[in-house]
């Protein structure tokens, strides 16, 4: 018999009280219930509990009240706790667990819950304090804040009024460096000072002002200067309310911030384990350019040529710390190396201002075997087992070059249907090289990016079997660069990107669906696609610090032209109704453009607003009047509109019966999408989420397939398909798998005036959930 603790008990009886009532009594019960969790009923004798601040402003002038009250709020402590609509269930779970728990549940409801934030450990004097320096930091030098507590049966909170006056603002900044060459330095970057005349004084700025001028001298060559060393002098003016600042050097600055180190002797070991003495013998090196290499060349796993092309710090130049910078992203960034250190040390029996420079790089193992194998769950009712194998060598030809050997199998079976035995399994051996420099017939200027620039060239083999349907065979090279601009800017253009495809063995029932629709059977043709694409991607999601964070895809792609103009040259007239062939096969002609923007609102708990919009437009032309089906845009599934099948909606008004056709569906040419979704967490790696999306694919005008409703500007608002839901996530950092339930809202198949399905949301029927309800289970957040 199983025995519950009083806790457990009490939990199970309201639990079970509120289960047994029938709305709106139900509804009502579980309000009175979370109100409960208020957490004033169990307070210490003659204490309160207290429930935050309020501040207020007092001004005769005109100021920037949401500014002020926002750093005036940044200084209010302690904190409440945490609630809404007076609603406290931390605190509720911290009371319910008792002063000593003992059960597991008790202490886990101790463990996660908060105790109370007691009146009497809040010091309302020096909270004013703060308020007060604050605001003299934003230049309001003679504000008051004064308080009050405002007081309840159980609770009470503190009230801050300051008094306040328009914030001083620059008049001038004068320089007054007494070193000629700092001077001299510091005037010729004046113009991009950060203390411009007529701002607002912020003590903030000031020191991001030092920090710049730091950051520019370091780059010519003052290695031990510092922020500190700056010093700004302020005069002010009542009358006028204005500041002026006078910039000059401390007096105590010692010697060596003012002197210019240039590089002397630069020594690479790129075998360095962190067991071993740094210096090493002189006998065995080598020697590239003015680079010292420790080790026997045969030892050497990357050649010392191709390492010194990432090396910024070299002898006789003035030390640079955006060099040092470089040269450590771009060794490691290599992929070689789990640890590159770059170390100084100043060398006096050479002379004055002189560094040596240690680069120490721990080498990862040259090859890496990695296996994974797991489950995958699709919205279409497709399931099955995946294996992925690979073989890494970091180090091919002597050259950091990356060698990736990877197979990959596959097979699914679709669950639930009665109808019919619909399953496939697929293989994929894959070869991918990636040099790290361009590769090309002509030699172009080195880069001084951060990172390193990247050539990569991919052939691979993809074959899939359709049971009952068909045999695909996929042939796929590409030759292309990635580069990076920065941290946030990423380029890759693939100037040769070739795809052949096959489709055997079709069957009678594969080739009667293809026969029903003209359409879908010209875009599952065998097709030759030979072309080039080009993306550019902007991303501040690695800027932990910022609030709202940006990101932004844009892809380009062309197919098809460089046959049509060899036709051209031959006199050969290209056109989709008597198609050219190159190896015996359509070739497809097509321009393809994509946009994915997206943003994301950081809030102080950790939680974060998602939003994501993608546009995307598609038009085949020339030798062709259909996309190829694999460069079709579709919509619906676990990253898309998550209330349908997977690749289900559209295109337009058109209905996609996935149970018939199963994995065949159609796509279009044009893609709308819009997707919302608010991310909290709930315990621990336990995240929940909340979301909506929107959007549909549509065929173009001129497409001559008569599916759905083509797209057009007046009409395609009224044919999105909406759906909304929540989901659960489990998120340890290096893994998140993601649960999603959602519902569609609009279904834009439907007649005109009847797309909105809200009306018919019953959660207590099973046929409408049957219908209704799609589990999307993936890996990793949708966007």
């Amino acid at each position: 018999m199983i025995k519950f603790s009083h806790i457990e008990k009490m939990i199970i009886k309201k639990l079970k009280a509120l289960l047994f009532l029938s709305p709106p009594w139900g509804v009502w019960g579980a309000v009175l219930l979370l109100a409960s969790c208020s957490g004033t009923r169990h307070l210490p004798d003659g204490e309160k509990l207290y429930t935050g601040a309020e501040i207020k402003l007092e001004s005769a002038e005109h100021v920037n009240k949401k500014q002020i009250k926002a750093a005036a709020a940044g200084a209010v402590r302690p904190l409440p706790n945490k609630g809404f609509f007076g609603i406290r269930p931390k605190l509720w779970m911290n009371n319910l667990a008792g002063p000593e728990p003992k059960t597991k549940l008790e202490k886990w409801l101790k463990k996660t819950g908060e105790p109370p934030v007691l009146m009497s450990s809040v010091k309302p004097s020096v909270t004013a304090e703060i308020i007060d320096a604050r605001l003299f930091n934003m230049g309001i030098f003679r504000s008051f804040t004064e308080y009050k507590t405002e007081d309840k049966k159980n609770s009470a909170k503190v009230i801050y009024t300051s008094h306040l006056h328009k914030p001083y603002v620059v008049k001038e900044l004068l320089y007054n460096i007494s070193d000629d060459s700092v001077s001299r330095l510091i005037l010729l970057e004046k113009d991009k000072t950060l203390i411009k005349p007529g701002d607002d004084y912020n003590l903030d700025a000031l020191k991001t002002e030092r920090m710049r001028i730091d950051a520019f001298l370091k780059n010519k060559g003052y290695f031990y200067f510092n922020p500190d060393h700056l010093l700004f002098k302020a005069d002010t003016s009542n009358i006028n309310q204005d500041v002026s600042f006078t910039l000059t050097l401390k007096d105590s600055i010692p010697v060596d911030a003012l002197t210019v180190y240039h590089i002397n002797n630069v020594h690479v070991n790129q075998n360095y384990s962190l067991n071993e003495r740094r210096s090493q013998n002189a006998q065995d090196t080598i020697v590239v350019g003015d680079i010292v290499f420790f080790g026997r060349e045969e030892r050497m796993a990357i050649k010392p040529k191709v390492l010194s092309k990432s090396i910024y710090l070299r002898k006789n130049d003035v030390f640079s710390r955006q060099n040092h910078i470089i040269t450590l992203n771009r060794l490691m960034s290599m992929g070689n190396f789990k640890l590159v250190q770059v170390n100084f040390a100043e060398n006096n029996d050479s002379g004055p201002g002189l560094l040596d420079v240690n680069i120490l790089m721990t080498p990862m193992p040259k090859r890496t075997f990695r296996a994974e194998f797991d489950l995958v769950s699709k919205s279409n009712n497709y399931a099955g087992p995946r294996m992925n194998m690979s073989i890494l060598n970091r180090n091919t030809f002597g050259g950091a070059e990356l060698l990736n050997l990877n197979l990959a199998g596959s097979f699914e079976a679709q669950i639930g249907n009665k109808n019919e035995n619909l399953y496939s399994y697929s293989y994929n051996p894959q070869v991918e090289l990636t040099f790290p420099r361009f590769i090309l017939p002509f030699n172009i200027k080195g880069s001084s990016s951060f990172y390193v620039p990247k050539t990569r060239l991919l052939l691979s083999y993809n074959y899939l079997k359709r049971v009952n349907y068909f045999d695909m065979r996929t042939f796929k090279f590409v030759y292309g660069f990635k580069w990076k601009e920065n941290i946030r800017k990423e380029h890759e253009l693939n100037p040769i990107d070739i795809s052949y495809t096959q489709i055997g063995n079709k069957s009678t029932t594969f080739t009667d669906l293809l026969e029903a629709n003209p359409f879908l059977k010209k875009s599952y043709e065998e097709q030759f696609i030979a072309g080039g694409s080009y993306s550019f991607t902007y991303n501040e999601q690695m800027l932990t610090g910022k609030k709202l964070q940006s990101y932004f895809q844009g892809n380009s792609e062309l197919a098809g032209n460089v046959f049509s103009l060899a036709n051209g040259i031959f006199g050969n007239k290209v056109s989709s109704e008597n198609p050219s062939k190159v190896v015996g096969s359509i070739y497809s002609q097509y321009a393809k453009l994509s946009l994915d923007g997206r943003s994301y609102l950081n809030f102080k708990d950790k939680n974060k607003l998602a939003m994501r919009v993608f546009a995307g437009v598609a038009q085949p032309f020339g030798n062709s009047s259909v996309m190829p089906y694999i460069k079709q845009f579709f919509s619906g599934g676990p990253n898309s509109i998550r209330a349908f099948q997977i690749n289900s909606v559209g295109p337009g008004t058109y209905f996609q019966d996935t149970g018939k056709r199963g994995f065949l569906q159609m796509g279009g040419d044009v893609k709308l999408e819009a997707n919302a979704e608010y991310r909290f967490g709930i315990y621990s790696f336990f995240k929940g989420a909340l979301f909506v999306d929107a959007g549909n694919v549509w065929l173009l005008k001129s497409n001559p397939a008569n599916t759905g409703s083509p797209f057009m500007f007046s009409k395609f608002m009224n044919q999105m398909a909406v759906g909304a839901g929540a989901g659960i996530r489990i998120d340890v950092s290096f893994f998140i798998l993601r649960f999603d339930l959602a519902m569609p809202l609009r279904k834009p198949w439907l007649e005109e005036n009847n797309r909105w399905v809200t009306n018919e949301i019953n959660f207590g029927s099973s046929a409408w959930r049957s219908d209704n309800l799609v589990l999307n289970v993936a890996i990793g957040y949708p966007f």
